[in-house]
C-alpha cells in the first residue's frame, strides 16, 4: 500500500498522488517498486496504509476460498479453522458478509476477538476438537492448513465441501477423484495472486464497513529481522506489517 510517485505515459486508470494497494507479484520489502495498474486498486478513505497492506493476499486467499471454491450462501454452516490468522479474520468476515452462520475455531486467547469481527460460535480448540463435538456444517474452510480432510469428513454435511489452504498436485488429483465418487469435496486453493476483480470486491466490503484487518504489530523497515522471527512463531493475531 502506498502512494502513486509517477505513471507511465499510458497509464489511464491512477494519477500521480493517489493511494493504492494491491498484491505485487515480484519484490518484498522496498521502498519503491514498479507494477501495473491491474495490480491496484485505491485505497479505501477509511483505512491506514497499514491496514490496507494487511488485505490484499490475506483477503484475496480467504474470498476465493469461500466465494469460488466453497460457492458459499446465505444461511450455511461455515467453520473456519484458524479463525484468528491473516487468512482466518477475513474468511469469518466475508462469510458474514455472505449471510452464513459462522463458527471460528481459534485459541482461548483470540476468542474474543474472533468473536469481535462477527463469528457467531467461537470454538477452542486446545479444549474443544470440532471434528468430533457432533456439530455438522456445510462448509470447513482449513484456513492454516492444520486438519486434513479425512480428520474434517465426519464433520460435514452430505455434499459438504472441505477447504484448504494446503496445495499439492496430489490433493488437486484427490479433488477430482472424489468429485466422482463421493458427496463431500475436497478443494485446495492454488496460489495465484489477486486479480483486480478481487482487489475491487474487497475494497468495497472494507470501505462499506464489512469488514476490517487486524493488525497485530507493525515493524520498521529496520526490524523486519524481527518481523520474520516473529511470523515464524506462528502466533499471529491477524497479520503483521512492515511500515516504511
Amino acid at each position: 500500500a502506498g502512494r502513486i510517485e509517477a505513471i507511465g505515459t499510458n497509464v489511464t486508470q491512477f494519477q500521480q498522488g493517489d493511494d493504492v494497494f494491491g498484491a505485487i507479484r515480484h519484490g518484498c520489502f522496498a521502498e519503491y517498486v514498479c507494477v501495473t495498474e491491474d495490480e491496484l486498486v485505491n485505497k479505501p478513505a477509511n483505512l491506514t496504509f497499514e491496514e490496507a497492506a494487511a488485505v490484499p493476499g490475506a483477503g484475496s486467499t480467504a474470498l476465493r476460498a469461500l466465494r469460488d471454491y466453497g460457492q458459499v450462501q446465505p444461511g450455511q454452516n461455515v467453520l473456519i479453522n484458524g479463525a484468528s490468522g491473516g487468512v482466518g479474520i477475513f474468511a469469518v468476515q466475508i462469510a458474514k458478509a455472505i449471510g452464513a452462520e459462522v463458527t471460528g475455531v481459534c485459541s482461548a486467547r483470540n476468542l474474543e476477538m474472533v468473536n469481535t469481527i462477527g463469528a457467531d460460535k467461537v470454538i477452542d480448540y486446545t479444549r474443544d476438537d470440532f471434528t468430533q463435538n457432533g456439530e455438522r456444517y456445510d462448509l470447513i474452510f482449513d484456513a492454516v492448513a492444520k486438519r486434513s480432510f479425512s480428520e474434517c469428513k465426519g464433520a460435514l454435511n452430505l455434499q459438504g465441501i472441505y477447504i484448504t489452504t494446503e496445495f499439492s498436485l496430489i490433493l488437486a488429483l484427490m479433488r477430482q477423484w472424489l468429485s466422482r465418487t463421493e458427496g463431500k469435496k475436497l478443494a485446495p486453493v492454488s496460489p495465484v495472486p489477486a486479480s483486480k476483480t478481487d482487489l475491487t470486491f474487497l475494497a468495497d466490503l472494507l470501505e462499506s464497513g464489512y469488514a476490517k484487518p487486524v493488525i497485530d504489530r507493525c515493524y520498521t523497515l529496520r526490524e523486519l529481522p524481527d518481523a520474520l522471527r516473529y511470523l515464524e512463531n506462528g502466533h499471529v493475531r491477524g497479520k503483521i506489517v512492515v511500515t516504511i
